[in-house]
């Protein structure tokens, strides 16, 4: 079992700014105090960025159990997933159809007992980004993003490895047919620098050398093989070393580079803490030295959820969420699983296409979600989720939910919304007044889910 990074206990100084946080302190794990109290916005914050949202009693549970229980339970989720993931496995590994497989996709990540696994999965999704627009099969990306789930927090240069023989990923990269004649650099570029160097680190000379390193294997119907023959087996010259270097042979190599684990703690850090402030150099250069040792993911991202800095100013409310994450957190925080095919084209007009992220550095993420379009679709699409009418009908009953949590009236309902989905960020003059929009309480839920808190993680 995965151990969080040890650092030295320390005393908070002052709400950090993630720039110039002390290392020792800003990875140390949080324990509420006095200033910095364990409360249901911290629940949430948690919640939002470690799964898809919370339901109320998700968020009670989270705010009774404490931070460290709460972030046990994400890591561990209690029971066995086995015939879960079989039961969702079978129906999306039946279709050829890209649409029904986003579709099953959704389904999972409301419905899953491990909802970190997921997040994770979606997050790799995005840093190991391939095309169904370039690749052509469905299967062969719901493949890949098995894949990607079963390393999600395992070990990253085991999926690193795992990820360059993968049939969507060859395909993807101009390698299905990777002969010593013609060997593919731009499947050695994307894996030396995109997923693993990050740019200039590399020469020109180490790509063309690597991309020899990767010659010989052969996507034959639709599995890689090797072909000893087309595998050039001379002498390369790469990152400084030579030796009769093959694919796996580079890629560990580049992960002894210190640049490798840096490049994935500062992806991982945008993702799970925030992408408003940088990461400062000594707490990169802290936890990258330890994420270095073993490549272990689950350590990796328990020492980011336990942290202070998780829990600090630098991190709440510091990323806008993707329109997956937007979407979900109303049909998660509502307690339904709405129909998720329709979910997808939404999706799709928003800028997200499962299987689809639109280049090798999968999604910008950030302000790029946002604009005065993308806004407006949003609002309408939390409308469409909520009004009982249109395309996802009467899946989500607002009132029925807050009445079984003991809400009724226009005030309380208005309330309890704001609680669920803002968690009492709003302005107490923007959920506290009686108004057209507390009417009813679909209205009140659509006037939580529109508010600028909610578009943020």
């Amino acid at each position: 079992m995965s151990t969080p990074i040890k650092t030295a206990a320390a005393q908070p100084k002052s709400p950090p700014d993630a720039r110039g946080a002390d290392p020792q302190w800003a990875w140390a794990p949080y324990a509420p105090d006095a200033r910095r109290p364990w409360n249901v916005r911290w629940a949430g914050h948690l919640l939002r960025r470690a799964t898809f949202g919370a339901t109320w009693d998700e968020l009670q549970r989270a705010v009774a159990d404490g931070p460290q229980r709460t972030i046990d339970r994400l890591l561990h989720p209690p029971g066995d997933a086995a015939a879960f993931n079989q039961s969702i496995d079978d129906n999306e590994g039946a279709t050829d159809n890209v649409e029904n497989a986003r579709g099953w996709w959704l389904r999972r990540m409301l419905l899953t007992p491990h909802p970190l696994l997921e997040k994770l999965t979606l997050f790799w999704h995005g840093h190991f980004a391939a095309s169904i627009d370039k690749v052509g099969r469905a299967d062969m990306m719901i493949r890949q993003v098995r894949l990607l789930r079963q390393h999600a927090l395992g070990r990253y240069d085991a999926m690193l490895l795992a990820i360059s023989r993968d049939p969507a990923m060859l395909v993807w990269l101009d390698a299905a047919a990777n002969h010593k004649a013609l060997p593919s650099q731009s499947l050695a570029q994307t894996l030396l620098e995109t997923y693993t160097l990050g740019p200039g680190v590399c020469s020109a000379q180490d790509i063309r050398e690597a991309a020899r390193a990767f010659t010989g294997v052969i996507l034959i119907q639709g599995q890689p093989r090797v072909v000893d023959h087309e595998r050039d087996s001379g002498i390369k010259e790469v990152l400084g070393q030579r030796g009769g270097f093959t694919g796996d042979d580079v890629l560990k190599l580049a992960l002894k580079n210190p640049a490798a684990p840096r490049r994935v703690v500062g992806k991982l850090y945008r993702w799970l803490i925030s992408e408003s402030q940088p990461i400062g150099e000594e707490c990169l250069s802290a936890l990258s030295e330890s994420f270095g040792k073993d490549y272990d993911i689950a350590c990796l991202v328990e020492t980011m959820l336990r942290s202070n800095l998780f829990f600090s100013p630098a991190a709440y409310r510091q990323r806008i969420k993707s329109p997956v994450e937007f979407a979900l957190g109303i049909a998660h925080g509502m307690e339904q699983t709405v129909a998720t095919v329709p979910l997808a084209r939404d999706l799709d007009s928003l800028g997200q296409s499962l299987y689809e992220p639109p280049t090798s550095n999968g999604w910008a993420g950030g302000s790029a979600w946002l604009n005065a379009a993308t806004l407006l679709t949003r609002n309408n699409l939390a409308w469409a989720m909520l009004s009982g009418t249109g395309r996802y009908g009467q899946i989500i009953d607002p009132a029925a939910i807050a009445a079984k949590h003991g809400r009724a009236g226009a005030d309380a309902t208005s309330r309890f919304f704001a609680e669920l989905l803002l968690q009492e960020d709003a302005p107490s003059d923007a959920t506290g007044r009686k108004s057209a929009a507390q009417a009813d309480a679909r209205r009140s839920a659509h006037a939580a889910a529109a508010r600028p808190e909610f578009q943020l993680a």
